[in-house]
């Protein structure tokens, strides 16, 4: 018999509910993903450079022309003049970006600090390194940080803060007030940092996305980490990157080419041509969303869920107190089953959950979809 390195963890909340709304004929809002396609000039270019040979191993840290585009983006966005050589890696999906950073310097007896709601693969990438978490939640209906709460959870042992903006699962937004927090809990130690930006362009209300590569006292210390799959509603291709320092790329790529080594090869030159020819495509990201956000609202107004419109990314938290008293895991599982629409509880996203009514949906879907999937919940 084995012992397991992660014995608390099981299949994902993501496929346990998309597969419960497969199996009962349900409107999947839960996994966050695009019923819609991306653009059509970005899929021909796949096919395009699929047909013209590009079908080989691309280099360890992504093709020149993509990283040379995320360098030109990063400035254009953020003011970061980064190297495209040493300070850009493309991975194969957000995803393993974050288990790389985290690999490449959270050692045994580490301590990581994560907010909760917390995306669920962070924790155990901590674990599988030897390092601890310790959990810091944030409360709905705001789930705003508190710094002098983080400022008293760091330790002599505290490697890294893991932060996410805009987050997932609360649609929440970061100000400079959290940059200035942030600053002033990490002053004075080495604490890295791991930014979490996958839905950078998804912001509502006029709100500007304050990523850590617009700070450089808070940059030469992070891993800021992004997704092609989100920006361009293509979250099956699994493409996203990476931007460090050099020294923290350096350990990254040690620890990036034991696990894929290198990304997909057409998909990337896609990519590096798409960004060339369409730069302004992310730049109305959020209004597109943002339409999808308010109609979506609006529909929910005529049923008995209390709803918060989100600052950012395609989740909607929505309150169901109301309705019921049952567990956010026992409401979802029946909202899937007998309603016909599928959600993510928000408690699993919790080390210790605080007891919320709260369901998360994702609202990256056609009218159709969002019309029907409200038409259901107002029943309720």
């Amino acid at each position: 018999m084995i012992t397991s390195k992660l014995p608390r963890a099981g299949t994902t909340i993501f496929t346990v509910m998309s597969r419960l709304a497969d199996d009962h004929g349900a409107i999947n809002l839960s996994q966050g993903f695009p019923d819609f396609d991306g653009p059509q000039a970005l899929r021909d270019r796949v096919g395009w450079h699929v047909e013209n040979g590009h079908n080989q191993y691309a280099p360890l840290a992504g093709l020149p022309a993509l990283r040379e585009a995320i360098a030109d983006k990063a400035a254009s966005l953020y003011g970061r003049e980064t190297d495209p050589e040493t300070e850009v890696v493309v991975t194969p999906g957000a995803t393993e970006a974050l288990y790389c950073a985290i690999t490449a310097v959270v050692r045994p007896g580490d301590e990581v600090i994560v907010f909760d709601p917390a995306y669920d693969t962070y924790a155990p990438s901590v674990e599988l390194n030897g390092g601890r978490t310790r959990h810091i939640a944030l409360r709905h209906p705001d789930y705003r940080i508190d710094w002098e709460e983080v400022r008293a959870a760091i330790t002599p042992e505290t490697r890294m803060i893991v932060l996410n903006t805009p987050h997932n699962p609360s649609g929440t937004t970061w100000s400079e007030a959290d940059i200035e927090g942030l600053r002033r809990a990490v002053d004075g130690t080495d604490i890295l940092l791991l930014s979490d930006e996958v839905y950078e362009h998804i912001l509502f209300d006029g709100r500007q996305h304050v990523s850590l590569l617009r700070y450089p006292d808070l940059s030469r210390r992070a891993f800021c980490v992004f997704s092609f799959g989100k920006t361009y509603h293509a979250t099956g291709w699994r493409v996203g990157y990476c931007i460090a320092p050099r020294e923290l790329t350096d350990e990254f790529l040690k620890i990036h080419q034991y696990i894929n080594f290198s990304t997909n090869t057409p998909m990337q030159f896609a990519l590096a041509d798409y960004l060339a020819a369409t730069p302004e495509f992310h730049l109305g990201l959020g209004a597109f969303y943002q339409e999808k956000r308010d109609e979506f609202c609006d529909l929910l107004s005529a049923s008995r869920f209390g709803i918060e419109p989100a600052a950012g990314t395609y989740f909607q938290l929505a309150d169901y107190s109301s309705i019921s008293d049952e567990p956010d895991t026992d409401f979802a599982r029946r909202l899937t089953i007998e309603h016909g629409v599928g959600a993510i509880p928000v408690s699993v996203f919790y080390r210790d959950p605080p007891g919320q009514k709260v369901v998360r949906f994702c609202f990256a879907k056609d009218g159709e979809t969002l019309q029907a999937a409200a038409r259901r919940l107002a029943t309720l």
